[in-house]
């Protein structure tokens, strides 16, 4: 029988439809074309995006020069503009303000065939180092409230072009989804004087059927109530509110076990097309007790159609019970180094 199932954090309820229980081979291979031709990520073309923000070179050299390991440049066509000021004004009832925003891109490779999971745990590293130094730097801009990382595999996850990258964008204010996250930890704690994430963690830990990896400081698990098939969550252990307050020493193991995660997703369904979210707490505010900052990963294997858009209510075909045991049972030729404990 078909069961109910609601998320913790924000209350959503989601179908976990049993009968139809399928499994990685039944979703079939997603097929997508390789668009080819000329590519503005790749090394010798670093003249045709805009200036760099960030670049680490092993071997030095100069601003917009080829060497470079991971780079991050401006969005040539960004979402938000970060000349002006806000220029909120009310229209009759309505509320609205100027576009003003960040949005770079982090080129994750100079190599155009690899995708994130494939690099090393050195270099995934290196990647992560560079988001948590430019939200480090734009958070220094009070007009932004907000800064979203995420990341776009595949055309049918958004990406628009096929060079390995990721996206970071500022806004002037703070998102309903972070909102309603923050809004249902905030009730829990009030309730059980609580963070529901860490009770999440614990409660993994302890009952490791929803369990995909670990390692000393971070968990990747299946979600009690996820709203997709092989939706997969990353959390840090320890208590953090701000994934750009990880320390240094914390960014290996995260690389680690993000490596881990998605090298078991490419595994799992050949490759599919996903989305990559870091969720992390406002980023003009201080720590939140109730609140806890985490990666959601979702690979794009079904559609959201009218029940889901009407209702709110998603249909996932997959226990998560029965995905984490089907990734966390799969055998690696890489030695990926977060292990199942």
């Amino acid at each position: 029988m078909p069961e109910l199932r609601k998320d913790p954090i924000i209350g959503r309820w989601v179908i976990i439809s049993t009968e139809r229980g399928k499994r990685p081979t039944d979703f079939g291979v997603i097929e997508e074309k390789k668009k080819g031709g000329f590519c503005p990520f790749c090394p010798g073309n670093e003249d045709k995006t805009p200036p760099e923000v960030l670049a680490f070179r092993p071997n030095g050299g100069g601003s917009d020069s080829d060497g470079w390991v991971v780079r991050v440049v401006p969005n040539k066509y960004p979402a938000l503009q970060i000349e002006g000021d806000l220029g909120r004004q009310g229209v009759g009832m309505y509320d609205k303000m100027n576009g003003v925003g960040a949005h770079e891109v982090v080129i994750e490779t100079p190599d155009h065939e690899l995708d994130l999971g494939d690099l090393s745990v050195a270099d995934i590293t290196s990647v992560l180092y560079a988001i948590r130094e430019r939200v480090l730097d734009l958070k220094k801009d009070e007009r932004f409230k907000y800064i979203l990382v995420f990341k776009n595999h595949g055309q049918s996850a958004g990406a628009s072009l096929e060079h390995t990258h990721c996206q970071i964008i500022a806004v002037p204010s703070v998102p309903k989804r972070v909102m309603e996250e923050l809004s249902g930890g905030s009730n829990y704690y009030k309730y059980k004087e609580r963070c529901v994430f860490c009770d999440i963690v614990t409660q993994e830990l302890r009952d490791l059927e929803r369990l995909v990896i670990q390692n000393d400081h971070y968990i990747s698990i299946e979600p009690f109530a996820p709203r997709f098939p092989f939706e997969t969550w990353i959390l840090p252990i320890e208590h953090n509110s701000s994934f750009e307050k990880i320390s240094t020493e914390d960014l290996y193991p995260l690389a680690d076990i993000l490596k881990g995660t998605l090298l078991r997703i490419n595994r799992s369904l050949a490759n599919p097309p996903y989305n990559l979210i870091i969720h992390t707490a406002p980023c003009q505010d201080g720590e939140y007790p109730y609140y806890h900052w985490h990666i959601e990963i979702m690979p794009k294997l079904t559609k959201v159609a009218g029940f889901e858009w009407g209702s709110g209510f998603y249909i996932n075909p997959t226990p998560p019970e029965s995905a984490a045991k089907f990734m966390r049972e799969l055998k690696l030729e890489e030695n990926a180094e977060a292990k199942i404990k």
